[in-house]
């Protein structure tokens, strides 16, 4: 797979999140340490696609 195949995966993994933590924010029945599980997961996601996006733009 290509760094670029990755990031775009990457970047899809992170706007799914974003949409998974709107919708549980908006459930007040949702387990908070869910909600937080799910934020840390985004911010992983974020700085793995700086590390690639960096690799990336070192290339050209």
């Amino acid at each position: 797979m290509s760094l670029q195949n990755h990031l775009d995966e990457l970047m899809n993994k992170h706007r799914n999140l974003d949409g998974k933590i709107h919708d549980a924010e908006a459930h007040p029945s949702i387990d908070p340490l869910e909600v937080l599980e799910l934020k840390k997961e985004k911010l992983r996601l974020k700085d793995e696609i700086s590390r690639i996006e960096a690799r990336l733009d070192s290339r050209h």
